[in-house]
């Protein structure tokens, strides 16, 4: 019967990738079959080899995902080696099968089957079978080897070749959410780079005229401007409350109005309902900067609009400016390359907004990309739509300042 078993579990695999979390049987008919039984019983073992294999290969991922390796390839051990022939873990972790002759022999079979292929032991008890972990561009990322004592036929070899290839696509999917989160963590760091020195200079000229003349009024700035730098620079996650976002941009325009005066004229209009809606950490901060530095400054002040409405599904959040506007023949290629080539030369005139809008389309689908409305003398408008509810997306901690 371990035969067809084996053949079935290599057959379910393929479905068993598309499961994020542990397999649930939802019916009330009771599974009856041998082949019903087999295969729940594989589903839910690969998803937990899934699990910890999500976490990448190391040794305390393999060792977690190594009895359920073991289950389904029906073998009596499991070793697992990283990619340069190290020792992950052995299972089962008792030395019963584990004798000199028979680590020796996985330690060779591993180290020849790093080249890339197949390796097998057999003409002994037990006989040793490695079979090389490979990803993509990146080659071999690890081996898998199993101790069987029976003769390594058609349909073992079959069945470790499919779990290998399933551990080697958790692996990889591992690797491509971590180099997500460097990407997220690279925009994060690109845009506080981009927050305007000019800003932080004029802020901090500001507070000191104020420093003789109005010292109350300068030691609220100074608050203001610690809070503004510390949620900027914050050590947080990717994402926030539009709340949060909201009250940092407050501070950032006391900071600008105290320069301005009465000429910078702001209106905010938030649904109650959409304060809670995660967005991208630092989405805002580049809309409004622009729309204050290029929009606005260069006339000696004018108006900004910020509002935040709910529509149904979504939330849309607009900021809107009656500044000196920018050409509209560069949006016909579209909003991120509109906004990569804004200012007719003077790039630094929409600071961030290529960025925003591709951790927008990144995060969310590329439904909700900023839009953005303009002419020269005409001031800017751009929109930025979210989802109100997204699985997955969540706001990180530490949001305060």
């Amino acid at each position: 019967m371990s035969g067809p078993i084996l053949i079935t579990v290599a057959a379910v695999l393929a479905v068993a990738g598309v499961i994020a979390a542990v397999f649930v049987v939802r019916t009330r008919r009771v599974v009856a079959t041998p082949t019903e039984r087999a295969v729940h019983a594989a589903l839910h073992t690969a998803s937990q080899a899934a699990r910890a294999l999500r976490e990448g290969l190391g040794p305390d991922s393999a060792c977690a995902a190594a009895p359920h390796l073991r289950a389904l390839t029906g073998v009596e051990g499991v070793v697992v080696f990283d990619g340069d022939g190290g020792l992950l873990v052995r299972d089962p972790p008792d030395d019963r099968i584990w004798g000199p002759e028979v680590v020796a022999a996985c330690e060779r079979a591993a180290q020849e089957s790093i080249a890339g292929q197949r390796r097998v032991l057999s003409g002994r008890q037990p006989a040793v079978v490695a079979q090389p972990l490979l990803a993509g561009d990146t080659g071999v990322i690890g081996v898998l080897v199993v101790v069987t004592t029976r003769v390594p036929g058609p349909g073992l070899m079959g069945a470790v070749g499919e779990v290998a290839r399933y551990a080697s696509s958790q692996i990889e999917l591992a690797e491509l959410d971590a180099s997500r989160a460097r990407l997220d963590r690279a925009e994060v760091l690109a845009l506080r780079a981009q927050i305007s020195p000019h800003f932080i200079y004029n802020a901090l000229n500001t507070i000191a005229s104020f420093v003789r003349t109005d010292p109350d009024r300068a030691r609220e700035l100074v608050l203001d401007f610690a809070d503004f730098t510390r949620y900027s620079f914050r050590a947080a996650g990717q994402y926030t409350t539009l709340a949060e976002e909201l009250r940092n941009i407050d501070r950032y325009l006391r900071l600008e109005r105290a320069r301005f005066g009465a000429s910078l004229k702001i209106k905010l209009q938030v649904a109650p309902e959409v304060l809670n809606v995660v967005v991208p950490f630092l989405a805002l901060q580049p809309l409004v900067e622009n729309a204050v530095r290029h929009g606005l400054a260069g006339r000696g002040g004018g108006s900004i609009d910020i509002v935040a409405r709910d529509e149904g599904s979504d939330c849309a959040i607009t900021v809107e400016d009656d500044g000196v506007g920018m050409d509209p023949e560069l949006l016909r290629s579209g909003p991120a390359d509109a906004l990569a080539d804004a200012g007719s030369g003077n790039q630094s005139a929409h600071v961030g907004l290529t960025n925003v809008d591709h951790r927008l389309r990144a995060a969310f689908g590329d439904d909700y990309g900023l839009v953005v409305e303009t002419a020269l003398g005409a001031g800017t408008k751009v929109v930025m739509r979210v989802p109100k509810f997204r699985s997955g997306v969540r706001a990180s901690g530490g949001a305060s300042a």
